[in-house]
């Protein structure tokens, strides 16, 4: 079994936004605010109903509901990494990414606009 996602300090993610803010982020930034985003997405919607995946970073389970446990989950989000940040720190909204095709979501319970910006 995979290893729970944790938080990352707030200087850590701080310089990292700092980058990404100034257009000097690395692979390295990118994985570390994935990673703590999906960790908070965690914590705020606990459960193993929805797959959110950021390929090549990292993937979740969340929300509350039937939980799979082998195969093609039943509902799964993907995204890419700036679309993901984005999200969480409410620069897009839910809505805004649907309709621009920045993610892919199928399955019962993939809104995640209630748990959003985090």
């Amino acid at each position: 079994m995979p290893a729970r996602l944790r938080p990352s300090s707030r200087e850590e993610v701080a310089a990292a936004r700092a980058r990404l803010a100034a257009g000097s982020a690395e692979r390295a930034d990118l994985r570390l605010l994935t990673k703590h985003y999906l960790a908070l997405l965690e914590a705020r919607a606990p459960g193993k109903s929805v797959e959110v995946r950021v390929p090549p970073y990292a993937a979740i389970q969340c929300v509350e509901g039937v939980r799979h446990t082998r195969g093609t989950p039943p509902a799964v989000i993907e995204t890419d990494a700036a679309t993901w940040i984005a999200l969480a720190v409410g620069e897009l909204t839910w809505s805004e990414a649907v309709d621009a095709g920045r993610l892919r979501a199928s399955g019962e319970r993939t809104d995640l606009s209630a748990y959003l910006p985090l």
